[in-house]
């Protein structure tokens, strides 16, 4: 394609903090092929992802809102689809497409809809649970193309909304940042932690639906048994307020350290011994990928698109969410013996080189856009 008839692409996120949609949304970013694209970025809040865009040249836009359906913002939302005279829309997540539909239709936008994750769960009450299920039946019908980050993803839809369709494509992450060959800076020096410590990490969103309290009632646990160990815990979220004060009330303040969201990711997988992530649900975790990219063992909750990664004691290990003892028994089983971390960390670097390069993952989006440019084209032309 030449300059002038290059697509122009408007992918949309709910926050600009890292998280996992996010860390997707900027691998698109990274690797998207640019003699054929042109990329706009529009966030509902400020954050880390919109500088990081920015630093790479990509044009951002932020209409302030953390609410589903927020019909007020939706003119802002479509003087900027008018003005940048998007071609495409790419939606992450149920409240950027709840809050970009209308007008990407009004003006008759194609719209892509991919869901990291359904907002409805099922322990959600029912009037919660259904009236988000009815909400994601509208967004999922109205969307052009839907994409589900796993199969269990697309099942989920497939169980509770009637017609659902969608397509599959894995999050890949980029291997040459995420790499354990790499020379990385000593984040435990900086952090106050031994370099003798066996250091479990979390990296995710301190939020419910990521158990961090169980995580640290396991690692107090753990700690009977296993003397040397450290966790990290490295976000921001509702629950992190109450998981320093759980800490404290364990008596592990010496043993656990608390970290906003950072950037160097890398660093501090690079640092630690054990990931884990014990999820109650997720769509596909693009924070576990990226831990086995660098060759960690890796301990998660045998969920959604987390078990179609996982192969229990082969490329990490698997327990049930919320088995607090379970996920105890695996960490100290782990921090006890080096060579299964090892071979768990080997297997798992394998599983990402194999099936979850970012370049790949985006060669296939690419794909999608240029279908549905051709598709509005044709369809312009016959009307």
């Amino acid at each position: 394609m030449s300059a002038k008839t290059k697509i122009k692409v408007l992918e949309c996120i709910r926050q600009g903090e890292i998280g996992g949609g996010e860390s997707h949304l900027l691998s698109i970013a990274e690797n998207l092929d640019r003699t054929k694209f042109d990329l706009v970025v529009l966030s509902f809040t400020d954050g880390p992802m919109i500088e990081r865009l920015k630093e790479r040249g990509v044009e951002t836009h932020i209409v302030f809102s953390k609410l589903p359906f927020d019909i007020p913002k939706w003119p802002k939302v479509k003087k900027i689809l008018r003005e940048q005279q998007i071609d495409i829309v790419h939606t992450h997540g149920s409240r950027a497409c709840s809050n970009v539909m209308i007008a990407s239709k009004s003006l008759m936008i194609p719209v892509i809809y991919t869901i990291h994750g359904w907002s409805f769960h099922s322990d959600q009450n029912f009037f919660v649970r259904n009236a988000r299920i009815w909400a994601e039946k509208i967004l999922t019908s109205k969307a052009d193309i839907n994409i589900s980050v796993s199969n269990s993803n697309r099942q989920t839809g497939i169980n509770h909304i009637t017609g659902f369709k969608s397509i599959v494509i894995y999050n890949g992450i980029n291997q040459k940042k995420f790499s354990p060959y790499q020379s990385y800076k000593d984040i435990r020096h900086a952090l106050g932690i031994s370099p003798n410590a066996i250091l479990v990490s979390f990296i995710a969103r301190v939020t419910t639906h990521k158990q961090p309290l169980v995580l640290i009632r396991a690692f107090k646990k753990s700690l009977s048994n296993t003397s040397n160990l450290h966790l990290l815990i490295v976000g921001e979220g509702d629950q992190k307020q109450e998981a320093i004060r759980l800490a404290e009330d364990l008596e592990l303040a010496n043993k656990v350290t608390f970290q906003p969201f950072r950037q160097d990711v890398p660093e501090i997988l690079a640092a630690s011994d054990l990931f884990v992530l014990p999820s109650l649900w997720e769509g596909f975790s693009i924070g576990l990928i990226e831990a086995m990219s660098m060759g960690k063992a890796v301990i998660a909750t045998n969920v959604d698109g987390t078990k179609e990664v996982i192969q229990n004691n082969v490329n990490g290990m698997l327990i049930e969410p919320g088995n607090i003892q379970a996920l105890a028994e695996s960490i100290t089983r782990l921090a006890n013996d080096k060579l299964l971390r090892q071979d768990l960390g080997q297997n798992a670097l394998i599983t990402v080189q194999e099936q979850f390069n970012s370049a790949v993952m985006t060669r296939k989006i690419e794909d999608l856009y240029i279908d549905l440019y051709e598709r509005k084209k044709f369809h312009k032309v016959t009307h």
